[in-house]
C-alpha cells in the first residue's frame, strides 16, 4: 500500500509560496546550467558547421590555426594539384588559395573596436562553402578592392554594409555585398580577392589551401602523402575536424567556468529544498503518525516525501528550461582565442540539453528532500501522535 499522490499534490498546493520560491530557486540554478550548455552548444555548432567533411584545409605543419601559417606559393601549388582534388563543371580544381588578415573595426554606435578577420579567397572560395550565399549585394569581382562582408560583421561594424567603404590595408575597400554563411564562421568574417589583399598587406605567402576531394575517403591518403612529402611543410585536417578543433578551447573554458557557477548555485538550491522540507515534516508530524498508525510503513513515507521534493525539482526544471529557451532569441559575440577575432553566435537548445537539465533539477529535489524524508519515516508512532 502506497500513499497517493494526491496527497503529496495537496501538501504542495497547502504551501503555496515556500512551494513557489523553492521551485523558483531550483529553476534560477536551473536556467544558469542550461544557459551554459546552450552556450557551449552554439559556439561548437557555429564552428563544427562552418566545416566540411569534403573538404581539406592545409595548412604549416603544426601551426594550429590560418592565423599563424604559411604556405609559400610552390607548396601551394603543389598541394592543388594532387589527384584526390575534385573538378568543377569549368574543368578547373576545386581549391582555394587563401590569405588570413586581422584588422580593427569600430562598432556601430560605439567608440569600442574588435578584431575582424579579413579572408582572401580565390576565385573557387565561394563554390567550396555551400553554406555561404549572397544575401544583398553580388559577389566581389576578382582583381578589384571589393569585399564582401558576413552578416554579423555587417550588422555590427562601421562602414561594413552595401554600399559603404572599409579603409584598411593603405586602400579603400568597397563593399558590394553581404553573405549569409548559415550562422557559422564565416558570418563574422570579410572575403576579398586574395591577390589584391596580399598586396595591400604585402604579404608574399599564403595562409592556408583549401580543397575539395571527389570522395571524402580518399582522405587518408592525401594526408599521408602531403605530409610525407620533403617538399612540403604542411599539415592535412578535413575541414570539419580543423573547426572543431578551433572551438575547443574557448568551449572548454565556457563548460568549467559554467559548471562551477552551476555548483555553486547548486549548493544553495539544495539547502533551499532542505529547510522546506525539514519546515514540512516539523509542520506535518501528527500526519505522519496518523498515517503510520492507518498501516502506512517507513517506507512509504519515506517515498512520499522524496515524491515531494522531486516535484519541487521537477517545477523548477520545466520552468528554467522554459526561461532559458527564449535564450535562443539573442545573438552573442566573444573572441575566439585561437584566431583572436571577434565571433558571433547563438545560444542552442537541444534534447540532450533539455535531458541534462532536467536531470540535473531532479537531482537537486532528491538531495535536498533525502535527509528530511529520511527524519520522516524514522517518527515513532506514538511520538508523532503526541506532538499533537
Amino acid at each position: 500500500m502506497s500513499i497517493p499522490l494526491s496527497y503529496t499534490l495537496r501538501n504542495l498546493a497547502a504551501r503555496k509560496l515556500t512551494t513557489v520560491l523553492t521551485a523558483g530557486g531550483m529553476a534560477l540554478v536551473v536556467f544558469v546550467f542550461a544557459t551554459v550548455l546552450m552556450l557551449e552548444e552554439g559556439l561548437r555548432k557555429t564552428l563544427v558547421e562552418t566545416g566540411s567533411p569534403d573538404n581539406v584545409v592545409v595548412t604549416r605543419r603544426s601551426a594550429g590555426t590560418e592565423v599563424q601559417s604559411q604556405v609559400d606559393r610552390e607548396q601551394a601549388a603543389i598541394v592543388e594539384n594532387q589527384p584526390e582534388v575534385a573538378y568543377g563543371v569549368t574543368g578547373t580544381r576545386l581549391a582555394s588559395k587563401e590569405t588570413i588578415v586581422l584588422i580593427s573595426l569600430p562598432k556601430r554606435g560605439s567608440d569600442k573596436a574588435s578584431n575582424v578577420l579579413i579572408r582572401g579567397v580565390g576565385q573557387k572560395g565561394i563554390e567550396l562553402r555551400p553554406q555561404v550565399h549572397i544575401a544583398e549585394g553580388r559577389m566581389f569581382r576578382p582583381g578589384s578592392t571589393e569585399i564582401i562582408a558576413g552578416k554579423s560583421v555587417a550588422e555590427r561594424y562601421t562602414g561594413a554594409g552595401v554600399g559603404e567603404t572599409l579603409r584598411f590595408g593603405q586602400r579603400e575597400w568597397t563593399v558590394v555585398g553581404v553573405m549569409d554563411a548559415g550562422k557559422t564562421g564565416f558570418d563574422s568574417e570579410i572575403w576579398g580577392d586574395v591577390d589584391q589583399l596580399m598586396q595591400a598587406f604585402r604579404r608574399p605567402v599564403y595562409s592556408s589551401v583549401i580543397l575539395k576531394l571527389n570522395d571524402p575517403a580518399m582522405f587518408p591518403e592525401l594526408k599521408a602523402r602531403l605530409e610525407n612529402d620533403p617538399r612540403l611543410t604542411v599539415e592535412a585536417k578535413q575541414e570539419s575536424v580543423f573547426y572543431a578543433e578551433q572551438s575547443q578551447l574557448l568551449a572548454n573554458f565556457i563548460r568549467y567556468l559554467g559548471m562551477i557557477l552551476s555548483i555553486i548555485f547548486s549548493v544553495g538550491a539544495i539547502i533551499g529544498a532542505m529547510i522546506t522540507m525539514y519546515a514540512s515534516v516539523a509542520n506535518r508530524t501528527t500526519e505522519i503518525g496518523t498515517l503510520r498508525a492507518l498501516g502506512f510503513r517507513r517506507n512509504n513515507i519515506l517515498s512520499a516525501f522524496l515524491v515531494e521534493a522531486l516535484m519541487l525539482g521537477a517545477a523548477g526544471g520545466i520552468t528554467g528550461l522554459i526561461l532559458a529557451s527564449f535564450m535562443q532569441l539573442l545573438t552573442i559575440s566573444t573572441m575566439n582565442w585561437q584566431s583572436f577575432s571577434e565571433l558571433a553566435f547563438s545560444f542552442t537548445l537541444n534534447a540532450e540539453i533539455i535531458f541534462k537539465s532536467f536531470g540535473f533539477a531532479l537531482i537537486m529535489g532528491f538531495a535536498g528532500g533525502f535527509l528530511p524524508a529520511a527524519k520522516a519515516s524514522r517518527l515513532a508512532i506514538v511520538d508523532a501522535l503526541r506532538a499533537a
